[in-house]
């Protein structure tokens, strides 16, 4: 069981980030390894727990690593719900520090975190409206995380749908 806990942006999120991402790249070598989420975003209030993103060309090398992960102090919790991934954490209960979602290179996953994150550090006013949704859900549902989730639901769904148009956009266009 884990506490919601929202708090302002931190500095040290994104070194957190990088840090991981040099232990990881040790043994992803052909990854390309990324910061997601709400810590991600600057100025964004968010649960400290640091999102990581990993392509790799398949899965079967992370299942051939599961080891390797849990001497790095990552949980391995197969797909966890989302088909064609994997999903890592460390830390337990209100401990959590790290969540890692390992997909194969360019799918749809893959494509709607950069996007909705990316959307995100584009458009200040969507940003703060989504950190305080949060921060008023953290403080409505301190101790159950589902209704938190569900009651950022509708908000994220809307959010991601003009990232992905934004994104797309952006991308054909060259930016």
């Amino acid at each position: 069981m884990r506490d919601v806990k929202v708090v302002p942006h931190q500095a040290a999120w994104k070194e957190k980030f990088e840090k991981e991402k040099r232990i990881l790249n040790n043994f992803l070598p052909d990854a390309a390894i990324h910061h997601i989420g709400s810590t991600s975003i600057q100025g964004l209030n968010a649960k400290p727990i640091i999102d990581i993103l990993i392509e790799v060309p398949d899965l079967d090398g992370i299942d051939d690593l599961i080891d390797e992960f849990n001497q790095l102090d990552f949980v391995s919790k197969g797909e966890n719900g989302i088909p064609n991934r994997r999903f890592f954490y460390k830390g337990e209960g209100n401990e959590r520090a790290v969540h890692l979602h390992i997909f194969p290179y360019g799918i749809h996953h893959v494509v709607r975190h950069i996007a909705f994150r990316d959307y995100l550090r584009e458009h200040d006013v969507e940003a703060q409206r989504y950190g305080e949704l949060k921060s008023m859900l953290a403080k409505k549902f301190p101790h159950d995380m589902e209704d938190y989730i569900q009651g950022k639901d509708q908000l994220v769904k809307d959010l991601e749908k003009k990232a992905l148009s934004w994104y797309e956009k952006n991308k054909r266009a060259g930016k």
